[in-house]
């Protein structure tokens, strides 16, 4: 029996030193729960704000960087709408002189021919020319003689005393001036009254 009794012993000691780790468990889990305890209401309010703020800022860069986008977008399509249109402009004002010829051809037509058919295709022609260029926005500018004289629509190209006509009043168109969409293209070559 000493053999049991050595062996309860033996057992009771044991116990015994576990029961000092258990207690010492239980110091240790009791602080660390008074280190993980739940933050007051004034920290939660207070990373609460923070977060908000946060938020609030992000949204803030996102919604500039939208707008941003949006005024690039807008603005490369202005940029291309540009470009297409000065590209027309070039076009039209190598087209300008071949006009100005039509122009020139029928004018001096001989009273004898005026009704020949040879003509009267020219005629078409040139109706058909200047039909295309208004479709793409072309017009005349306005330089008859008595017409004011406007530097930003037309050149002068002689300037006189005239007796029928008052000072800056325009005598005599010698070329025709264009404006495309309504930006002067070629300004109306014209004589002037002084």
């Amino acid at each position: 029996m000493t053999k049991e009794k050595e062996q309860q012993h033996v057992e009771q000691e044991q116990a015994q030193e576990e029961q000092p780790e258990t207690t010492a468990q239980a110091e240790a889990n009791s602080e660390a729960a008074e280190a993980t305890e739940t933050p007051s209401t004034e920290e939660l309010m207070s990373q609460l704000d923070e977060a908000r703020r946060q938020a609030e800022e992000y949204l803030d860069n996102w919604r500039r960087t939208a707008a941003e986008f949006q005024n690039f977008r807008k603005r490369k399509e202005r940029e291309m709408q540009e470009f297409e249109q000065r590209a027309n402009e070039r076009l039209i004002l190598k087209l300008l002189p071949v006009l100005d010829d039509f122009h020139r051809a029928l004018a001096n037509v001989p009273e004898d021919l005026k009704d020949h058919d040879f003509v009267k295709g020219i005629e078409l022609i040139e109706r058909k020319f200047w039909g295309v260029l208004e479709q793409e926005g072309v017009t005349p500018i306005e330089s008859s003689p008595g017409t004011p004289f406007d530097p930003a629509e037309h050149e002068a190209l002689l300037s006189e005393e005239h007796d029928e006509f008052e000072s800056g009043q325009i005598i005599e168109e010698y070329q025709r001036g264009y404006k495309h969409r309504g930006r002067v293209i070629r300004p109306a070559r014209v004589r002037v009254a002084q």
